[in-house]
């Protein structure tokens, strides 16, 4: 028996073989071509083979784990199209005389690495991107078949690290476990393994001779244990026969009302990406939706989206939750969230940078086009809009007057549309301090916790060389929820929370006691939540 660490990105116990997926380190030759332009056309050809793939990758990840999930295969596509990307590789072809493969990879270690050596931590990541769809390329080129195939009823998906396009390959309903040497809590991997509701490991230095064992992964502890003795089994077998039973009864919990011991009623609302995640609020009976991500209708683009497909999205989201709330966030871009066209300049520090409200504050006819859409849509459901990254009553007042200018063009071109409520995200310490101030100007509050711990603890949290000083918990935050919470309450309008914090189960009693009106989580933690919250007294 024996026992390695990592780090849990998403709880629970798996037991199951492990498989080590190997990648073959291809060796690709450097050959001479006699004919460039022929060879140009089978890189063409690739080219169209890899897009294809990818198209494929997409709609099946589309079904297996919503569109949030899927659109980096949307990415994918508009990188192997990427006309920089594309005349690298034929330069080299031509002026070189060289084989595709090899004016591919030598590409794309350029690439990558350029995206290595920038600041911005979005950016860098684009390098396992560009990597990504290199190996796919030079796959095709060289006619080689991939094989992703499970080999055993139950096993333990281990690896250096895990591309989307291999996660999504994989035969989902085998996979008990992931388990990365490299990674992160952010990674596609540990997005996938939430949505899949299987524990999933980063960080951990296996060992070649575990393939095969069979292993338990413990994604309380972090650990997992290669060939277990007989009582270890025993007990994780126990554990993992708890585990099931627990889901098992929280199903029990559809269809009753989120409401403590004592009568007060909390609205228990889903966050989502896009439409293909509105299945999974269904299936775990969310009340309603508290936060709409609408930055993915931009980041599956490749240009702006027009008013009309905004307006199609939102009323389908509208019509689908058939009355229910469904809150939509304003785009929220910058930071960790770069899109191409809309050509932000480069910033020594994004995370605090030109980004969300800021954007659309700067740029009111982008803001506009999305005002339209979304009030347009309200005349289809029950549609709420917020501001996020709001640190000023002037800011509001702004948006108030946008907002207004909107309404007046709709009714003067006869188009029919609701009073929606507005509300802010509160996620800077900015933004708590002057929340009662901003309490007289809107409607509702939603914490978003994630950015509101980084900037109190003025710790980056996409650098993972800072978990240990990460600390979610830490007094000061909980202090301004609960200052929140008291000056919406004093000013009369509701406050929730939107952020990770939310779903955390060992502080639903904190919020509870605080005064929390609503929690929005991820659609596959609405059912423990709900548990909790009808146990509060």
């Amino acid at each position: 028996m024996k026992v390695y660490q990592g780090k849990s990105v998403y709880h629970g116990i798996a037991i199951g073989k492990i498989r080590i997926l190997k990648k073959e380190k291809r060796n690709v030759v450097r050959s001479h071509v006699e004919d460039v332009e022929a060879e140009i056309r089978r890189k063409a050809a690739a080219v169209d083979e890899s897009m294809q793939q990818l198209k494929q990758l997409y709609d099946k990840a589309l079904q297996e784990v919503g569109e949030s999930g899927a659109a980096i295969f949307d990415v994918h596509q508009m990188m192997l199209e990427d006309q920089d990307y594309q005349e690298s590789i034929e330069n080299m072809i031509r002026t070189q005389e060289v084989n595709a493969e090899y004016a591919v990879a030598v590409t794309s270690d350029n690439f990558a690495a350029m995206f290595e050596q920038m600041d911005d931590d979005y950016m860098k990541a684009r390098a396992a991107d560009v990597r990504d769809i290199s190996e796919r390329l030079i796959s095709v080129l060289l006619e080689e078949k991939q094989d992703l195939d499970s080999k055993d009823d139950k096993e333990i998906v281990v690896a250096e690290d895990l591309s989307p396009s291999e996660t999504v390959q994989m035969d989902k309903s085998r996979v008990q476990a992931f388990v990365t040497r490299f990674g992160s809590s952010n990674s596609h991997t540990a997005i996938l393994a939430r949505t899949m509701n299987i524990p999933a490991l980063i960080g951990v230095d296996y060992t070649e001779d575990m393939d095969g064992k069979l292993a338990v992964v413990d994604g309380f502890q972090g650990i997992v244990i290669a060939d277990p003795d007989e009582a270890t089994l025993a007990g994780y077998r126990k554990k993992e026969a708890e585990e099931a039973e627990k889901r098992e009864l929280l199903q029990t919990l559809k269809g009753k009302e989120s409401v403590t011991k004592s009568g007060r009623e909390i609205r228990l609302y889903a966050n989502i990406g896009g439409i293909s995640d509105l299945q999974a609020v269904m299936q775990n009976d969310a009340a309603g939706i508290g936060l709409f991500r609408s930055e993915f209708l931009y980041l599956e683009k490749s240009d702006y989206p027009t008013e009309d497909e905004q307006f199609q999205v939102y009323k389908s989201v509208a019509e689908t939750m058939a009355g229910k709330k469904v809150i939509i966030r304003t785009l929220d871009i910058g930071a960790d969230k770069q899109i191409g066209y809309f050509d932000l300049k480069k910033e020594e520090n994004p995370a605090m940078g030109f980004r969300a409200i800021r954007i659309c504050l700067k740029r009111p006819e982008i803001f506009k086009t999305q005002l339209r859409a979304l009030y347009r849509a309200s005349n289809y459901g029950n549609i709420a809009i917020m501001f996020p990254m709001i640190i000023s009553v002037t800011e509001i007042r702004k948006i108030k007057e946008i907002v207004e200018e909107v309404k007046k063009e709709l009714k003067e071109q006869g188009i029919p549309f609701k009073e929606v409520e507005l509300g802010v995200m509160i996620e800077t310490p900015a933004a708590v301090m002057v929340s009662e101030e901003l309490a007289e100007e809107v409607d509702f509050f939603s914490i978003g916790t994630n950015d509101l711990t980084q900037y109190t603890l003025a710790i980056d949290r996409q650098n993972g060389e800072l978990d240990e000083f990460y600390d979610s918990h830490h007094p000061a935050v909980l202090r301004m929820i609960r200052m929140v919470i008291e000056n919406a309450h004093k000013k009369g309008i509701w406050a929730g929370i939107c952020g990770e914090l939310g779903a955390d189960l060992t502080l639903t009693d904190t919020f509870l006691d605080m005064g929390i009106d609503e929690l929005s989580v991820s659609p596959s933690c609405v059912l423990s939540i709900r548990k909790k919250i009808r146990e509060h007294a």
